[in-house]
């Protein structure tokens, strides 16, 4: 006959000896192991019941973007909950077997959260869970931007802009976090153009018609120097049609060239080449604003308050393409504007209409370069020099 011995199957009788010892080492061997004696063992039993708390209690600066939870050893959670000092609770997810118990939401900023709930032991006794945190206290919140904004439509050289209302120290952390997400593969780069602003541009001009989705997960990110992030931004747009302008100054010409074939030309007069101040430079402009009339001042030359009509900005140094009849008998003729193009009140409404913010306008012919530091200058920037001022 054979009998089982802690799952080993031994012969009697003849070898009853033999079974009894191994089964005496069996036994011996499985006590030793736990460190107990005997069946009435905690290994046996699973251990007492605790709680682990994340953060552990009576934390102090705890980033409100960090994971919270409780983990059950030995028991499972009931009741649980986590509140602020008004009282008010976190919203948070019980695991279906109690196990855990996480935060679905961020906290806030200089706030004391308390924890209250219950732990049931396997024999259902019941202890308390309580402990409290406190999460850290900038010493500024500070708001960023995102631009293009939801559901707009630009142009092939609109770079995504990312402003801060304070200076960021901790720049590589921040551009870790930030994600271009694209309906196509596009080739592109973080850029710091100064301590609050951060932009991402194409290597070339975008592909027509791209889908673009930006995240930029910035509450609670350390800026440095006590400052931290208010909000989390997104931003999804997309791209219009291939739109690009040439701006030919020695040729007096402005060409327009839709998805690669050029739909029209029309006669220019740009900034004076005699003077410094104001000729025409050099570059690729981006559009950035439309106004059906705009108002110009330029004080130094003799002029304030001068309305003209159909001005696109292509620059925050002062140019714009726009309609100005009063100097007709130069346009496509000779150079004589301060630094704008100027083109017929006929041609600058038809431009205007097609124009969308973010196409890029490169000039040429004038034979002196725009210094990279007007907005928006992201376009006057080599590859190599864009990515240079990546922080990582």
């Amino acid at each position: 006959m054979a009998t089982r011995v802690n799952g080993s199957r031994v012969r009697s009788p003849g070898g009853a000896l033999v079974a009894v010892l191994a089964a005496l080492a069996l036994v011996s061997g499985c006590s030793g192991a736990s460190g107990g004696t005997g069946g009435g063992t905690d290994a046996q039993q699973g251990g007492e019941p605790s709680v682990s708390f994340e953060p552990g209690k009576g934390a102090e600066g705890v980033n409100p973007k960090d994971p919270i939870k409780l983990v059950a050893e030995n028991g499972t959670l009931r009741e649980v909950s986590l509140t602020n000092d008004e009282d008010e609770r976190v919203e948070g997810e019980l695991a279906e077997d109690g196990s855990s118990w996480r935060a679905t939401e961020p906290l806030g900023y200089d706030t004391t959260y308390e924890w209250s709930g219950e732990l049931v032991g396997s024999s259902g006794e019941t202890t308390p869970v309580s402990g409290d945190f406190h999460t850290v206290a900038p010493e500024q919140v500070v708001r960023a931007t995102i631009n293009p904004i939801d559901d707009k439509t630009v142009g092939i050289a609109m770079p995504i802009s990312i402003k801060f209302d304070a200076p960021v120290e901790n720049k590589a952390e921040v551009q870790r976090l930030l994600k271009v997400d694209t309906s196509e593969p596009v080739e592109g780069a973080w850029a710091w153009l100064n301590d609050q602003q951060v932009d991402w541009r194409p290597k070339e001009y975008w592909p027509a018609h791209t889908e673009v989705s930006v995240d930029a997960p910035l509450y609670g990110v350390d800026y440095g120097a006590g400052k931290y992030g208010k909000a989390d931004l997104t931003t999804n747009f997309d791209i219009g049609r291939a739109q690009v302008v040439k701006a030919e100054v020695d040729k007096h010409r402005l060409r327009v060239i839709r998805d690669g074939e050029q739909v029209a030309s029309y006669p220019a007069s740009y900034g004076k080449p005699s003077n410094p101040d104001l000729h025409t430079h050099e570059g690729t402009y981006t559009v950035m604003a439309k106004h059906p009339v705009e108002i110009m001042d330029n004080p130094k030359y003799g002029y304030t308050d001068v309305k003209k009509k159909w001005a696109v900005r292509i620059s925050n140094h002062g140019e714009f393409i726009h309609e100005n009849e009063q100097n007709r008998a130069n346009i496509g003729v000779r150079n004589t504007s301060h630094g704008c193009v100027n083109l017929t009140n006929a041609d600058a409404k038809e431009y205007f209409d097609s124009a969308l913010i973010g196409d890029p306008v490169e000039v040429t012919g004038s034979g002196t370069q725009m210094p990279p530091r007007y907005a928006v200058y992201d376009w006057m920037l080599s590859w190599q020099q864009w990515q240079q001022k990546s922080a990582l």
